[in-house]
């Protein structure tokens, strides 16, 4: 399907306001970052924005901290996995729990900082997805080490090279897009390999996007679900490469 146009649509690519938007948190053992993420989203956009937490039954007792927030707050809501598992699925589950005509999803170790939520929503008007970018300029990376790093950037200039396009930051993970991109491709991967191949199928599609730089800052709580440097490229490179190597065959 192609990207929308403004005679297809009654206002496509229009500003964006917190009561449009939906954010998708996938949990698995953040029992201590998700209250402070999920404030730090209410203090970004306000109590007009929706929070949606999907956790995979996590030991730690994510969803209870999830349940007893929401009391409060009833902008907040829990969506409770016990038999799926994985980060692509968790994120196409909060995508359509959400009726909302735009949606956010991030990590939640607070590695990627909630107050520049705001940013990524003005950067969507006039764009269809706009991404947090750690290497475009005024983007850092200060939550691995060199070779982390390194492996990061070898896998998006790969990508780059060999299926084109204008995105830097290929495995960024920090999105907002609309809803009508997001029901028209769908997620596909099982891991951080989804950000490729949505990122290229909408640039193929026609649809307009936007990296937004922001600072990837080190975990605040708990344990990564990867190990990263070589043993998380050797746990997790080869279905990136495999992903890259599945739509360069199909361009």
């Amino acid at each position: 399907m192609p990207a929308p146009s403004p005679e297809q649509s009654p206002a496509p690519r229009g500003p964006v306001t917190p009561d449009q938007i939906s954010v998708v948190l996938p949990t698995y053992d953040e029992a201590g970052n998700i209250v402070p993420l999920m404030e730090g989203i209410l203090k970004a956009l306000g109590a007009e924005v929706e929070i949606i937490v999907v956790d995979d039954d996590s030991p730690d007792g994510t969803a209870g901290l999830v349940r007893q927030f929401a009391e409060g707050h009833p902008q907040a809501r829990l969506v409770h996995r016990t038999t799926e598992r994985g980060l692509t699925s968790a994120i196409a589950r909060g995508i359509a729990e959400s009726k909302r005509p735009v949606v956010a999803w991030m990590d939640c170790d607070l590695s990627m900082p909630p107050a520049d939520l705001p940013r990524l929503m003005k950067a969507l008007e006039g764009r269809d997805m706009v991404l947090g970018s750690r290497y475009v300029p005024g983007g850092r990376d200060v939550a691995h080490g060199p070779l982390a790093r390194t492996l990061s950037i070898i896998i998006c200039r790969l990508s780059r090279a060999l299926l084109g396009g204008t995105v830097l930051d290929m495995t960024s993970g920090f999105m907002m897009g609309r809803r009508y991109l997001l029901e028209d491709l769908g997620l596909i991967g099982d891991y951080g390999e989804y950000c490729i191949d949505l990122i290229q199928r909408a640039q193929k599609q026609g649809y307009l996007l936007a990296e937004v730089p922001y600072l990837c800052q080190p975990r605040h709580s708990g344990q990564s679900k990867t190990s990263v440097g070589l043993g998380g490229f050797l746990r997790r490179g080869p279905g990136y490469l495999a992903t890259v190597w599945r739509l360069w065959r199909r361009s």
